[in-house]
């Protein structure tokens, strides 16, 4: 029997264990979804602390239902996690989901996915199917990772092993779409990987949307959050604009948004946060470099998204000034530090920046967020969030909405406050005085 046969005769009984590498926002939720479907996953995590957590059914991720991973964990014993990376002998499939942030130059960062790839290669057995899920740049999963494996496991691709690229689309606090349900690009190396890739995904995602390469499924996940950063930076731009000229760019989109065809709403913001579009477009940068091309459009979306923390201390700054106070001095609240509403990560939060901007200004810099009770920004300053009181609404000099999470009573912030400055549109529906609410 072949490698080929005899992986694909354990998918079809239902036989195959599968190894998920990290197990954050991304591989938890996809260990789990394979784990109800009656497959057996193996977890790696370095950190011992995440490896208990879920050996214990302890959830720390929103995503993912208490009640599924209790079931999955305790009841029928499908998941289980370690930082036993040799365990990954015992795997069919591998999926890796590990963090690929930028270096301080703005470069891919790429040493969690070199680290597994070392792992992997060192540990496997012959005929495992290894997946990337992680973002990256195109042709990533043919010439950075399949050198490595090759070498440090002194096998073959195509004939001991697998490759396939599989964009994650984890979109946090969605209440609509969640692993399972959302689409799932396939890209493959060879028509044997990209058969096991739809076999083995096709249990765990209900629809899924094979394309004809790696380098092509991983260019799928760099357009859709590139094209997410240049608009909401051209709206970001035009909102400036607009405020200049004295035009309420909510009702400017909401009056756009009444055309059936040919428009789609973005909004602006204090800037643009979470893993994938402050950084995407960073990673297709450094591979178009080496092809000698300049991707100008991207380049300037990325410009507008950099300077809007600034801008927005800007607009603090003069919000401040017409009430006759300086930035230097006075205490700003910021409501919500986390980079969408109704979620725990503030990763890559504009609303972290724009503190640092008050900050450097010699502002009195406080936060109140229900979901996150500390965080570290970009140069490990620890901040402290605290609790929403009437008096801290009445002490501050201005209160400053950056994430509108749904559970803020608007109207009674805005009574409570003597200035609000309102970066999310967060007071919409709240009847309000001209010369206390400043709207971005």
């Amino acid at each position: 029997m072949t490698n080929f046969e005899n992986i694909m005769k354990k998918i079809e009984a239902n036989a195959e264990v599968v190894g998920v590498i990290g197990l954050g926002y991304v591989g938890l939720p996809l260990a789990v979804s394979f784990a109800k479907q009656g497959i057996s996953v193996l977890g790696f995590e370095k950190s011992d602390k995440k490896a208990e957590s879920v050996n214990n059914a302890k959830n720390y991720i929103g995503d993912v239902k208490d009640e599924d991973l209790n079931y999955v964990v305790k009841e029928v014993k499908k998941l289980s996690a370690t930082t036993d990376f040799s365990r990954i002998q015992d795997c069919d499939a591998v999926i890796i989901c590990v963090p690929t942030p930028l270096d301080h130059f703005k470069k891919p960062d790429m040493k969690f996915i070199e680290q597994s790839c070392m792992d992997i290669g060192e540990y496997m057995k012959a005929g495992t199917f290894i997946s990337l899920e992680s973002t990256t740049y195109p042709t990533t999963t043919e010439d950075f990772m399949r050198p490595i494996i090759e070498k440090q496991s002194g096998l073959k691709e195509g004939r001991d092993f697998w490759l396939c690229f599989s964009p994650e689309r984890v979109d946090p606090g969605n209440k609509d779409y969640k692993t399972d349900n959302t689409p799932k690009v396939v890209g493959a190396l060879g028509a044997e990987a990209q058969t096991i890739a739809v076999a083995l995904y096709g249990k765990a995602i209900q629809y899924l949307y094979p394309v004809s390469s790696p380098r092509v499924a991983e260019m799928v996940k760099i357009l859709e959050n590139t094209y997410r950063l240049i608009n909401i930076s051209l709206i970001n731009e035009l909102a400036l604009l607009a405020g200049k000229m004295d035009i309420n760019i909510w009702e400017v989109i909401d009056a756009a948004k009444s055309k059936p065809y040919g428009f789609q709403a973005f909004y602006p913001g204090p800037g643009i946060g979470g893993h994938c579009i402050p950084l995407d477009p960073f990673y297709l940068e450094h591979i178009a470099k080496s092809f000698n091309f300049d991707l100008t459009m991207i380049n300037t979306a990325g410009n507008i998204n950099n300077q809007m923390p600034h801008k927005m201390m800007n607009k603090i700054m003069y919000a401040l000034n017409r009430k006759q106070k300086s930035m230097n001095g006075a205490t700003i609240l910021f409501l919500g530090v986390a980079y969408k509403p109704d979620i725990d990560d503030p990763r890559e939060s504009p609303a972290l920046l724009v503190m640092e901007e008050c900050a450097k200004k010699r502002a009195n810099v406080i936060y109140h967020d229900p979901y996150i009770n500390e965080c570290i920004d970009d140069h490990g300053k620890k901040w402290i969030g605290m609790d929403l009181t009437d008096e801290l609404l009445v002490q501050a000099d201005c209160v400053v909405f950056t994430t509108n999470h749904s559970c803020f009573n608007i109207e009674h912030i805005v009574a409570k406050s003597s200035l609000v400055v309102d970066l999310r549109n967060a007071v919409k529906t709240v009847h309000i005085e001209s010369d206390k609410v400043f709207k971005l």
